[in-house]
């Protein structure tokens, strides 16, 4: 029988702490489904302001006690504090700095949504105080795994000097990316700061990216293995279309590269215990769908039959979800004789135009400007389908929330909404509608199409089963991630100069 693995999250996000995307999401159930499988699971997190504020019952981690953190020319002091996730006996390990994470937001300002302008400073911060919080409690796991380019650094850092460091030689990393967009470009200044030297930073090193330092380029020139959230997406980052100026190194390190698809989290996401919508249902007994939908059309003050079907997109409102292909030809859509629902934030521009099409079609469309998890919980119940036509989507959680909850996705066939949503055919298979080109007119054609099937109630109510009896649990994940954690501890490292 193999042993149990040791493993400690790195992130800047986790759900019920902090939260702005799906990174949260993840964070808030992998290591759950780790757990389950018998393995030693630790999340370390940024202790913000906003955390302290809602009210969770922490406790100091003692043996920490309050320990300096050195970067640049001077040393900030950390302290760590202790809780669990929610139902769980995973540790969540919060570390503290009244400097730097004692914020009212989380990447960004609450109060003028402007992001901090020292979050370069903030997250190298945090990840330094990571390791340092290792070497002065003793507790060191099998695997780091490190979320996203906020922890980018932590890799490097042990690749570059594990022995100067005092780190065991046998600690090995994974690097998973969330979103290759969002890289964490700053100033050299930066990776001075993290004390790194000028080897890695000169042109082509490891770390630096056209004069400036890219947090995730670190972390994957320097993590044992590399993932990211779907298999589809894997291939899109090593290409030019998708790989945003890093293809040329993920190809190269193609053969430590793995796509795993996220899991849907069931016990927050699930019609048949949750507590937020108005009325609980299962593929068995669908019959509280109906209850949620009427409920949904007097929250959003709309208007529709009940052979309309209603759309629901909850998102950021920003052009990578598809927004502009949507709002191209937005008229044409609403000729279809559907309803339209929409949640999120975003663009100003995009606030605007929304706004001004919900005045237009009033009645047969909302638009909430906001981030709000009840009523995403009951646009996921009370829609008949749901939108995501994005440009690009490393995973996407929402399509699979939406097919739990019977509402029927329609997506563009990229990243993870290709590997999770299987495209009608009235085959035994199909659980949505997707789209490959990106354009207004496919979007139209697929829209068009689960508009038609809609209409016929048989075909449609034996689509709906199939959707939510569909598992996309994180169990098959976590396996995945199990034998991606063996097969890293296999790999013998060659400590790197540049």
């Amino acid at each position: 029988m193999e042993r149990k693995l040791s493993i400690l999250m790195v992130s800047a996000e986790a759900h019920p702490f902090a939260k702005v995307g799906g990174l949260a999401d993840v964070i808030g159930a992998l290591p759950r489904a780790l757990e389950g499988l018998g393995h030693e699971v630790k999340i370390a997190i940024p202790y913000y302001g906003t955390i302290k504020r809602k009210g969770f019952e922490v406790t100091e981690v003692a043996e920490a006690g309050v320990f300096d953190v050195a970067l640049g020319e001077k040393t900030y002091p950390a302290k760590v504090y202790l809780t669990h996730l929610p139902e769980s006996k995973v540790e969540v390990l919060l570390v503290e700095s009244k400097e730097y994470l004692d914020r009212n937001g989380i990447y960004s300002d609450a109060e003028t949504g402007e992001p901090y302008s020292d979050n370069a400073e903030r997250f190298t911060f945090f990840a330094r105080a990571v390791l340092r919080m290792l070497k002065v409690t003793g507790w060191y796991p099998d695997i780091i795994h490190c979320h996203d380019h906020q922890t980018g650094f932590i890799p490097a850092w042990i690749a570059l000097g594990s022995r100067t460091q005092g780190l065991p030689e046998s600690l090995r990393t994974v690097f998973t990316i969330h979103n290759l967009a969002y890289q964490g470009e700053y100033p050299m200044e930066v990776g001075r700061f993290a004390g790194f030297g000028e080897d890695v930073m000169r042109p082509m090193g490891g770390i630096e990216f056209h004069g400036k330092v890219n947090l995730m380029k670190a972390g994957i020139s320097y993590s044992d293995t590399i993932t990211t959230v779907s298999p589809t997406y894997a291939r899109e980052i090593q290409t030019p279309e998708y790989g945003y100026g890093l293809e040329g190194i993920l190809k190269h390190r193609s053969g430590d590269l793995v796509g795993i698809l996220n899991g849907a989290d069931y016990g927050v996401w699930n019609p048949e215990t949750d507590k937020l919508i108005p009325a609980k249902y299962t593929a068995e007994k669908p019959g509280g769908k109906a209850r949620c939908r009427k409920h949904l059309l007097e929250r959003a003050g709309l208007k529709l039959e009940d052979d309309v079907p209603l759309v629901g997109i909850v998102s950021r409102l920003v052009s990578q979800k598809g927004f502009d292909i949507l709002c191209e030809d937005f008229d044409r859509i609403m000729e279809l004789d559907i309803g339209v629902v929409v949640l999120g934030l975003g663009d100003k521009a995009y606030h605007e135009l929304l706004t001004a099409l919900a005045g237009k079609y009033e009645g047969r469309m909302a638009v909430m400007l906001d981030f709000n998890e009840e009523l995403a919980h009951q646009i996921e119940a009370g829609s008949d389908m749901f939108l995501m036509p994005s440009k690009y989507e490393p995973c996407g959680l929402n399509q699979m929330y939406s097919m739990k909850y019977g509402t029927i996705p329609v997506v563009r066939a990229t990243g993870g909404l290709a590997d999770s949503v299987t495209d009608y055919d009235a085959s035994a298979d199909s659980t949505g509608f997707a789209f490959t080109e990106y354009t207004a007119e496919a979007l139209y054609q697929a829209l068009e199409r689960a508009r038609k099937v809609f209409a016929d109630t048989e075909a449609w109510k034996q689509l709906v089963r199939r959707a939510m009896t569909l598992d996309l649990s994180w169990g098959t994940s976590a396996r995945a991630y199990e034998d991606v954690y063996r097969k890293t501890l296999q790999k013998r490292r060659t400590v790197k100069t540049g």
